[in-house]
């Protein structure tokens, strides 16, 4: 069953993001996951939360390779950039 991943990301380093974004296409084809949605303009409509620099929705065909690609230790590197870019938050669904 398809597994979709939010990713959110308060940005304090846009040169490591830019980085990070150079990898991230071929991080994530190496597990079949796809951007469904990517906003610099999430706005939040309800709870007491700031809304993030960047939201991202992924697609994984399903948990395992979402489990997969967050968990690559050949990916670490990758991974490490969208961290030291600022805040990264990913829930899987």
């Amino acid at each position: 069953m398809t597994a979709y991943a939010i990713v959110t990301l308060t940005v304090n380093d846009a040169e490591t993001l830019a980085q990070y974004r150079e990898k991230a296409g071929a991080a994530l084809a190496k597990y079949d996951a796809k951007p469904l949605h990517v906003s610099p303009d999430a706005t939040v409509i309800e709870g007491d939360i700031t809304a993030p620099d960047v939201t991202v929705i992924l697609t994984f065909p399903d948990r395992d390779k979402a489990l997969g690609w967050i968990n690559d230790p050949e990916l670490a590197n990758v991974h490490a950039l969208r961290r030291g870019s600022g805040t990264s938050n990913i829930i899987l669904m």
